[in-house]
């Protein structure tokens, strides 16, 4: 008889109308420990930098010679270190980037398909460390994209320095260079320069030395400091470089001078160097031999520049908050002119500049450039090299999105090889609204064609992601998300994350004032993953490690319905179930006869002790339909089950 009711009680809840086995555990959603470490003086529990925060520092000065007929670069690096941490340094580590295309180099074993173009990559003449008044000779070793200096003096703790002199050289790859590179155009050969020096690896509190070789998919983590570099090449090349100009009197002309100037008080595009003027000796300032153009640029973490005699140049004046001003400044050749192309880049750059710096933190450097070539659509601090070929909404979005890059994470400095979501994510994350606000939504909504090819809704374009079982966490390493997940996993869902927090869980004004809390605490510093939830927790007053769990660690799926509704005694009661394992708060709407319909919101504390809840709504007309998300903002796997119509 007990094994008879048993299965006549399975019978009863498997044929229910539209009900499905609950794959929700409350206890697994809302585990507590979900912060590993306690907060400490250095990273304190509220997200924020501790009193003994600390980070090292790294200061260039750097010279830079290109032979164009070798394709060659060749380059003198003098490196200011400054060690901040409490723990003395007995060698240092540096990075080597352009030792990714070397054959053997371990990104060739990344991807299915072996690249079939390589350089010798950085080919080192001479390094020397200076300690005190000495320059002298000293021990390394190169492994793959890194460098090890065996010091014999340790470096102390707390503000020990010491200076590394390298001489080096380098072939500039072409095409397969991929984020930086060399192309000929009609009027001259269009070089990206980018990881053109050795520069430090970050020596931080989490990790010790971030010696991770540059693999290609995950990008950078570096210190800051002061840039000071110089460049030198053929008379009639110009170069975009991050940073101010320092000597404008000896590379541009007269009339150069003074347009940029005009263009400094304009909101209108000011053109520099017109397409007429590219074959025109006269537009540069001598006829022979080789010019130096120097650059600085403070408080940064990297420097990269654009070189060619194909450039055509204009610049506008960008408007900042509180009466700054600073200059963005376009550079391209006659190909990529018109006005569904270049010409508007500046008018681009300047909104999406003033965008950011109005609604999250104001933009810190005085010059911003974007550059075409055929990197594609890549980012270092206030240069941008986006596609020669790019027109109309592809050229505002990769413009904007690349400039977005200097806020994350140029500005938050978090370690793009262990997370790339923190600064895709967030950076695509912020780019939704850009598009929004430039020119009264001319290319809004934002839909990035690799989830959304028809500009449907996001919610539904990331369901195949989230049902993938082979689909890695978000907080995996960049490196070890296969291509076929990258842009999913590192751009689109922590980007749709972020919106679901502002739009749906927090609401506006929380997630703005707890987002832009952790911008200003954690600005030209290196914070962690956890830092970030952190500092959301507690600027917004919730404990969101159900969201961070769910979403963020975990690959979860989502899929809330109507189990069933009854009206009875001017009562609807209407029982929701949560039948995956994400979690998310409920709004409920009900629609009546007469048209009207009524709404409530249930916080996501519904699903502590339940996976299916009753409640109940007084109602003062005929009910027809109980419907949740009825306006399909949530990722739910299931619409057919959101909806209950009553007979």
């Amino acid at each position: 008889m007990y094994k008879l009711l048993l299965s006549v009680t399975a019978v009863l809840l498997f044929s229910f109308p539209g009900f499905t086995q609950s794959k929700f555990n409350p206890a697994e959603a809302f585990a507590p420990g979900f912060y590993k470490n306690n907060g400490n003086t250095i990273r304190s529990a509220s997200g924020a930098p501790g009193p003994a925060y600390w980070q090292n520092r790294a200061d260039y000065n750097l010279q830079a010679i290109i032979d164009t007929a070798k394709q060659q670069l060749t380059g003198y690096t003098i490196i200011k270190y400054t060690n901040n941490s409490p723990d003395t340094l007995r060698s240092l580590w540096l990075l080597l980037e352009q030792n990714i295309y070397k054959k053997g180099a371990r990104s060739n074993f990344l991807f299915d398909q072996q690249p079939q173009e390589f350089t010798p990559g950085f080919e080192i003449d001479e390094v020397k460390i200076g300690q005190g008044a000495a320059t002298t000779p000293v021990k390394y070793i190169v492994t793959d994209t890194r460098m090890q200096i065996r010091l014999e003096r340790a470096l102390p703790a707390k503000n020990g320095v010491v200076s590394i002199h390298i001489k080096y050289h380098y072939t500039i790859p072409g095409a397969f260079g991929g984020r930086t590179d060399y192309v000929r155009t009609k009027n001259g050969t269009i070089y990206e320069i980018a990881q053109w020096y050795p520069r430090m690896c970050v020596y931080d509190d989490l990790q010790g030395w971030n010696t991770h070789p540059f693999l290609g998919s995950g990008e950078f983590y570096c210190e800051y400091g002061n840039f000071d570099y110089s460049v030198t090449l053929p008379w009639n090349m110009i170069v975009a470089g991050a940073g101010e100009l320092q000597n404008p009197n000896e590379v541009l002309t007269q009339l150069q001078m003074q347009r940029l100037n005009a263009a400094r008080a304009s909101d209108k595009t000011v053109m520099v160097r017109s397409a007429a003027e590219v074959t025109d000796p006269k537009s540069r300032p001598v006829g022979k031999g080789m010019l130096t153009w120097r650059f600085k640029m403070n408080n940064t973490r990297d420097v990269a520049f654009g070189a060619s005699a194909a450039f055509m140049w204009d610049a506008a004046r960008v408007n900042l908050p509180n009466g700054k001003k600073c200059l963005a400044m376009s550079v391209y050749p006659v190909e990529s002119d018109g006005y569904d192309g270049w010409s508007r880049s500046t008018e681009y750059l300047k909104a999406s500049i003033e965008h950011f710096s109005q609604k999250w933190f104001v933009y810190p450097y005085p010059v911003a450039i974007n550059e075409a070539g055929i990197a594609a659509g890549m980012e270092y601090p206030g240069i941008l090299f986006d596609g020669m070929n790019d027109k109309n909404k592809e050229l505002y979005w990769v413009t904007a999105h690349e400039i977005g890059h200097n806020w994350f994470p140029m500005i938050v400095g978090s370690n793009e090889r262990r997370s790339a979501w923190m600064d895709e994510g967030f950076n695509t994350f912020i780019g939704i609204y850009a598009s929004d606000a430039f020119n009264k939504g001319e290319y809004a909504p934002k839909r990035d064609s690799e989830y959304a090819p028809g500009g449907g809704n996001p919610a539904d374009e990331i369901l195949p992601w989230l049902s993938d079982p082979k689909a890695p966490s978000m907080m995996m390493a960049a490196d070890a998300i296969p291509e076929t997940y990258r842009h999913p996993v590192s751009y689109f869902k922590p980007a749709f994350g972020l919106y679901l927090l502002r739009e749906y869980v927090l609401g506006q004004d929380r997630f703005d004032y707890a987002f832009k809390r952790y911008i200003q605490q954690w600005a030209y510093k290196h914070p962690s993953p956890e830092d970030f939830f952190r500092t959301m927790d507690n600027e917004s007053g919730e404990d969101l490690s159900w969201f961070w769990r769910g979403w963020f660690q975990h690959n979860w799926s989502l899929d809330q319905a109507v189990q069933q509704v009854t009206v009875a005694d001017n009562k609807a009661n209407i029982t929701i179930t949560n039948l995956d394992k994400l979690v998310m708060p409920v709004v409920v709407q009900l629609t009546f006869n007469n048209g009207g319909t009524q709404r409530m919101q249930l916080p996501v504390e519904t699903w502590f002790q339940h996976s299916s809840y009753t409640f109940s709504v007084p109602v003062t007309g005929a009910v027809t339909t109980v419907t949740i998300d009825p306006d399909q903002v949530l990722p739910d796997a299931n619409r057919q089950n959101n909806v209950w119509k009553i007979k």
